[in-house]
């Protein structure tokens, strides 16, 4: 129980964590490409703009200028190996360039990113226009050219992938740390639930346990004096029949809780060697449904049966017959007048099914999940039914837990509900059979000696 509680606390706990550390690594990843891209643009501008001063320079001589040239404004600023120059004229022609990058795109004013198709690398450019006036000042400037710096984008992504990995193994490894940490954390948060728990179920059972010598002492007191009608009033005859329904219930719920807080204990303790033996489901079945009859018969419900006959498992007689005993009497319980009850039991796979299925009031779909949980009613209306104590289904799953199998159950409101018991069929290990073979074969050729 705790454990699942443990194992779900530290996912939530990963959960989170991971989704915290996805958007920091991701805002941290955004921030700094951001930067890288920035510092470049200013780069790429400040040399396109100190290429302007030179612009006149090279439309007259064009690129044997640029060849033969050495002292240029932009000289300090600029690397040849992954930056370059471009001059366009007004019509975009290619006038000049300096450095290595060669692109065909035309001349587009701004900063873009640009792919060389023959290497398919990427590269930052940005173009400015120039500008002449002429020789009048209210004659608005005419364009002249362009200038288009570029930068490859190698270094920046060889920054961002460094930076990628160094966020997906920083991010790994911090889940490993947290989920250390979180498993520590979750085991001292969890501990003094576990504490006060372990506290609950012993006070139940202790409770349980004393309650019942004070209760057997009532109930033997109120039939010695049903037993003795003569010396009661005849107006006290209800109040002591009431008394006694009242100490009748309050037994059967302490029954049920000693054993609920036992198995509890049991579920909690290692696994031992539990004594279970072979059964047929087939004759608990049948004794079950004969035992309820007179109840189905009271309330005029039909009690059927399909019940399929050599099918066994290892279990204790008692349970199992508590278990189906209270799934019937709960299907009865709740169907209507006229209604029907149906138990089935068939063999499927390696496992026995028993339906208990019923034409009763239904249970809605958000609260099937909830028809287990001790003291859960699924009409909140009704006042306790008879001889109810709000544990028999509870008592029915623990049951079927500790045979090895569980109850799930499928229900419509206002049509009915079917419970179905999964429970292991009954197998003898391979070593029994082989050793009963082997003296079965040496016992043959004793006889033919």
């Amino acid at each position: 129980m705790f454990q699942g509680l443990r194992s779900r606390l530290l996912l939530y706990y990963l959960l989170v964590m991971a989704a915290i550390l996805s958007v920091f690594g991701t805002g941290v990843y955004v921030f700094f490409s951001r930067n890288l891209y920035r510092q470049l643009d200013k780069r790429i501008v400040t040399l396109a703009q100190s290429a302007t001063l030179s612009f006149s320079r090279v439309e007259e001589g064009g690129q044997q200028y640029l060849n033969r040239v050495e002292e240029v404004p932009w000289r300090d600023i600029f690397n040849r190996d992954r930056q370059s120059l471009e001059w366009f004229d007004a019509r975009g022609n290619l006038l000049g360039s300096k450095g290595f990058i060669k692109l065909d795109d035309s001349p587009k004013t701004g900063t873009t990113n640009l792919r060389q198709e023959e290497t398919g690398e990427m590269f930052r450019t940005h173009t400015v226009s120039v500008f002449i006036r002429d020789n009048s000042e209210l004659d608005p400037p005419s364009l002249v050219g362009f200038i288009r710096a570029s930068q490859s984008l190698r270094e920046i992504e060889t920054i961002q992938n460094q930076l990628l990995w160094v966020l997906i193994v920083g991010g790994m490894m911090t889940l490993i740390l947290i989920g250390l940490g979180g498993f520590w954390l979750t085991q001292k948060a969890i501990e003094p639930i576990e504490a006060s728990f372990q506290r609950l179920k012993q006070f139940t059972a202790d409770a349980s346990h004393e309650l019942r010598s004070p209760l057997t002492a009532i109930k033997a007191s109120v039939d010695l004096m049903r037993n003795h009608p003569e010396r009661v009033h005849p107006k006290d005859a209800k109040k002591l029949a009431a008394i006694a329904g009242a100490t009748l219930q309050m037994s059967e719920m302490l029954g049920n809780l000693l054993f609920l807080a036992r198995n509890d204990a049991k579920a909690t303790m290692a696994p031992v060697d539990r004594q279970l033996t072979k059964i047929f489901l087939d004759g608990i079945l049948q004794n079950c449904t004969i035992l309820l009859e007179p109840l189905a018969n009271e309330k005029q419900i039909a009690l059927n049966s399909h019940i399929a006959t050599n099918i066994a498992i290892m279990g204790d007689s008692a349970q199992l017959s508590r278990l189906f005993s209270n799934l019937i009497e709960n299907a009865l319980q709740y169907t209507p007048e006229g209604g029907s009850v149906t138990v089935d039991l068939q063999a499927h796979g390696r496992y026995a099914l028993v339906k208990v299925r019923d034409t009763g009031i239904g249970i809605a779909p958000e609260q099937i999940e909830r028809v287990f949980d001790r003291f859960w009613r699924a009409d909140k209306a009704r006042s306790r039914r008879q001889g109810g104590t709000g544990l028999g289904l509870a008592i029915a799953a623990a049951i079927a837990k500790h045979h090895g199998g569980k109850i799930t159950v499928t229900s419509e409101l206002d049509v009915g509900s079917c419970f179905l018991v999964r429970l292991p069929l009954a197998t003898v290990e391979k070593t029994k059979l082989t050793d009963k073979y082997s003296s079965l074969k040496s016992l043959s050729k004793n006889k033919n000696k």
